[in-house]
């Protein structure tokens, strides 16, 4: 019987011990969330891992511990269901408290990190909706390029101003689309070298730093840095020199016209802005009057481009660039999404042309010669 007890001793001791070692608690309210389940989730680099999943009380209070290393914060994220309900950036030793609802309003307090990382997140859903908003209303390639530009610029500011913070991480791999990464600019593999420099110092063995080091050494690689952003100053443009069909160098400023329309496009993806149907005759009907089409193929599978241009019998100027989204071209042009179309007339960008589909793009034509 005594040896019973000391078992049962033994037992309660370890199970406090337990209890104890959980050194990062979260506790919150889900609003009209009684006995509801939530799911603890936690970012494994590019992937979710689930933790557990917790039953919210009668008046929706919940509350979950987890064991984090020294130095290894992680990104936490509770979900009800499908839907994300907050977002978290938790060290070993943080207490923080949740409210949050069925629609993913919340509040965070007790992490400063998981702060800021709410705060990344709803300047990055305002961003997405503006540029939804922009390609609904048929909004030109001018709208869509200044809302991208001013959001890199932001968020250039917000990685450099915090590069000893993790939430940095998630702001540099996100994405205007599937297609383009907000940071697409040639110069960037700099920008994430030298932040994760920064964190390496906070944070050596974090697997987020690590993930952005393996991206940040693969942009070096392909980085592409070259005198293009200081020759527009002098010619009006930033010139293009890529592979045509026979695999030959087919420079832009070497094929201009009177009007020119570099036209950023991809043979595998839906092309919205204009039919080649329809592009076609407009090519054939001013063609002779001094307009030019300068087709610039952002894929990275040359031949299923090539096979496009060949069965369409494309007839005007076309090139590929298999760097794809690594492409130089995308930051010099400013290309947020695909297609995209710039007017080159006289020999300068035309900031101002207001061009939609096939039969605003014949009156503009029109127009300039």
């Amino acid at each position: 019987m005594r040896s019973f007890k000391h078992m049962l001793a033994a037992v309660a001791v370890l199970a406090l011990a337990v209890s104890c070692g959980k050194n990062t608690q979260i506790s919150g309210n889900l609003h009209e969330g009684a006995g509801r389940s939530i799911i603890v989730k936690l970012l494994d680099v590019n992937r979710f891992q689930v933790l557990d999943t917790v039953k919210a009380g009668p008046s929706g209070d919940f509350s979950y511990s987890l064991n984090l290393a020294e130095g290894k914060p992680e990104f936490i994220y509770l979900f009800y269901g499908d839907r994300q309900v907050a977002s978290l950036l938790l060290k070993k030793g943080d207490k923080v408290k949740v409210m949050t609802d069925t629609l993913g309003v919340y509040t965070v307090e007790g992490s400063e990190e998981s702060a800021k990382l709410q705060q990344v997140e709803s300047v990055y859903s305002a961003f997405q909706r503006d540029m939804k908003h922009i390609m609904d209303r048929n909004g030109s390639s001018a709208d869509v390029s200044r809302r991208y530009v001013s959001y890199y610029r932001d968020r250039v500011a917000y990685v450099v101003g915090n590069s000893h913070s993790l939430t940095v991480v998630p702001v540099l791999f996100q994405q205007v689309n599937p297609s383009f990464p907000v940071f697409s600019q040639p110069t960037d593999g700099i920008l994430m070298r030298n932040i994760c420099d920064s964190l390496k110092t906070v944070y050596p063995e974090s697997r987020y730093v690590k993930a952005l080091e393996k991206e940040a050494a693969r942009r070096m690689s392909a980085l592409d840095v070259d005198t293009r952003l200081q020759e527009a100053s002098e010619v009006g443009y930033i010139d293009i020199s890529l592979p045509g069909m026979d695999g030959k160098e087919v420079k832009l400023s070497r094929n201009l016209g009177k009007v020119t329309m570099v036209y950023f496009w991809s043979a595998t993806a839906e092309q919205k802005l204009f039919n080649m149907d329809s592009l076609i005759p407009i090519y054939e009907a001013f063609h002779g009057k001094g307009f030019q089409i300068y087709a610039v193929s952002l894929d990275s599978d040359k031949a299923a481009w090539a096979s496009v241009v060949r069965n369409q019998a494309l007839p005007w100027v076309n090139v590929c660039d298999t760097r794809g989204v690594q492409s130089p071209y995308i930051a010099s042009y400013g290309i947020g999404s695909l297609p995209m179309a710039w007017f080159i007339v006289d020999g300068t960008i035309d900031q101002n042309a207001k061009v939609r589909d096939a039969a605003s793009l014949r009156e503009y034509i029109r127009r300039q010669l």
